[in-house]
């Protein structure tokens, strides 16, 4: 049996951002290796329905922040590293087609 894929997104329909890593690692004499990842949390109420983790997502006041190279303070990214309200979000199961590379067609993130 195949697992429900599910959409998620703003109740605003505005897009947001993910807390990630990127990092270049550049070992003598062998190629660079680039590597990412994206941090996660507790998931909120809403996500919890489906999932006990979540990706951490950043508020737009707190982008700067985050994207600051001069920020080396764990102190002060620690408290955006939380759950995100789940009153602004919304969740809704989608058709299998959305999973595939095949399909780009519109009305594919519509609620089944």
């Amino acid at each position: 049996m195949r697992k429900q894929l599910y959409y998620l997104r703003m109740k605003d329909g505005k897009p947001f951002a993910f807390a990630g890593l990127w990092e270049r690692w550049e070992p003598e004499g062998a190629e660079a290796v680039d590597s990412c990842t994206i941090i996660v949390t507790t998931a909120n109420e809403l996500i919890s329905q489906i999932h006990e983790r979540m990706p951490v997502i950043l508020a737009p006041q707190d982008f700067d922040l985050w994207l600051d190279p001069e920020a080396h303070d764990p102190e002060k990214v620690m408290p955006l590293l939380k759950s995100y309200p789940e009153k602004e979000m919304e969740i809704y199961p989608v058709g299998f087609s959305v999973n595939s590379p095949k399909h780009d067609e519109e009305g594919l993130s519509k609620p089944l």
